[in-house]
C-alpha cells in the first residue's frame, strides 16, 4: 500500500511539472511580424568624364553630371511598380544643355528571372533650330528661327528633339556571380527626326565574391554589352539633295566593356565604348557641330563632314546610389 502511495505521488509530481512547463511555453508569445511597408524611394547622383549613350557621346566628349529620383511601390516581394526622373548635362548641336528623363514601368520577378517593362521619355529643353534657310530640301517652309540660324559645317538640327521609347528587359541571375540581361527599346520617332528607332542588346555581368578584397567591404564586377541600333528614314528637315524627303540613317553596332568597384553606396565604373558607325554617317546622324572636313562623303552626307562622336571612348563614372528603405534607416 505504501508503495502504491509513493508511486501515485511521483506521477502527480511529474504531471504537475510537465503542465507547468507547458504553461510556461504557452505563456511566451512570439513577437508580431514587422509591418510590411510597400513604399520605397531610390535616388542617387554621378559624375563622368563623358556621357555615352549607345556608343555616341551626348556631351561632346566633355564631363557630365547626372542625378535621379525613383519612387517605388512593392505590391509584393515579386512585383514592383515605379516612376522616376533623371537629368544629365549634355552638349547638343541645337545648344540644348540638359536631358530630362521621365519614366515609369513594372518589374515582375519569377524565380531567377527578373523583368522590367515600361516607357521612357527623353526631354531636351532649351534648344534652338539650326538650318540656315526658309525651306527644307523638299520645299517645306521653316520657321524664322530655323532660317536665321545655321551651323558653319552645314549640319542641321531641330529645336526640339524630345522623344519616347517603350522598353522591355529580362535578367537571368544564374548564381551570386553571373547574370545576363537582354534589352529591347523601340521609338516611333527617334530624336524627333521622323525616323523610327529600335535598339536591342545583351549584357553579361560577373560579380566577384565578397571576400575578393578580404574584409574591406570593397566589391568588384566586370560587365560588357553588345547592342545594335536600327534606324528608319528621317523627315524632310534632314533631307539632302539626293534624298529630299528624308535620309535613311545608317544602322550600327555598339559595344562596351568595363570593370567596376563598389564600396557601400559608391560605385566607380571604368569602361571602354565603341561603334562601327563611320565618321560620315555619324555626322549625319548626330548633327555634330564640331564635325569637319570634306572627305567623309556618304549617300546621306554629301558634304563629307566627319564626326568623332561615335568612335572609341573611355568612360570613368563615380556614382552614389541609395534607397530610403535600406540607406536611411
Amino acid at each position: 500500500m505504501k508503495k502504491l502511495a509513493l508511486l501515485a505521488t511521483a506521477l502527480a509530481m511529474i504531471s504537475s511539472s510537465a503542465m507547468a512547463a507547458d504553461m510556461a511555453v504557452k505563456a511566451v508569445k512570439a513577437p508580431p511580424p514587422a509591418p510590411f511597408d510597400p513604399w520605397d524611394i531610390a535616388f542617387g547622383a554621378g559624375i563622368m568624364n563623358d556621357y555615352i549613350f549607345r556608343g555616341v557621346t551626348q556631351s561632346n566628349h566633355n564631363p557630365s553630371v547626372t542625378a535621379y529620383f525613383e519612387p517605388r511601390y512593392n505590391v509584393n516581394k515579386d512585383l514592383q511598380l515605379y516612376i522616376g526622373t533623371s537629368t544629365e548635362s549634355i552638349s547638343f548641336a541645337n545648344r540644348a544643355a540638359a536631358e530630362v528623363d521621365v519614366y515609369g514601368g513594372i518589374r515582375p520577378t519569377f524565380g531567377a528571372f527578373a523583368f522590367d517593362i515600361g516607357v521612357w521619355g527623353y526631354l531636351y529643353p532649351g534648344g534652338t533650330c539650326y538650318f540656315g534657310g526658309p525651306f527644307d530640301t523638299a520645299g517645306n517652309p521653316l520657321s524664322a528661327q530655323c532660317a536665321a540660324n545655321f551651323l558653319p559645317n552645314g549640319n542641321v538640327m531641330k529645336k526640339d528633339v524630345s522623344f519616347f521609347e517603350v522598353y522591355g528587359k529580362a535578367t537571368w541571375t544564374i548564381n551570386d556571380n553571373w547574370a545576363f540581361t537582354i534589352n529591347e527599346y523601340y521609338s516611333p520617332n527617334f530624336l524627333n527626326t521622323g525616323a523610327w528607332g529600335n535598339y536591342a542588346s545583351i549584357i553579361g555581368k560577373y560579380t566577384a565574391p565578397s571576400t575578393t578584397f578580404g574584409s574591406s567591404g570593397v566589391g568588384m564586377y566586370v560587365s560588357g554589352e553588345f547592342g545594335r541600333q536600327w534606324l528608319g528614314t528621317s523627315d524632310s528637315f534632314y533631307g539632302v539633295p539626293a534624298f529630299p524627303n528624308g535620309i535613311k540613317y545608317a544602322d550600327y553596332n555598339t559595344w562596351n566593356i568595363g570593370i567596376g568597384f563598389t564600396y557601400k553606396v559608391f560605385t566607380l565604373d571604368l569602361r571602354y565604348s565603341d561603334t562601327d558607325l563611320s565618321k560620315g554617317n555619324c555626322s549625319a546622324f548626330t548633327s555634330d557641330f564640331t564635325a569637319g572636313g570634306t572627305t567623309n562623303v556618304t549617300p546621306i552626307n554629301p558634304l563629307g563632314t566627319g564626326s568623332n562622336w561615335c568612335g572609341a571612348a573611355g568612360i570613368a563614372k563615380l556614382s552614389v546610389d541609395l534607397t530610403a528603405a535600406s540607406s536611411l534607416k
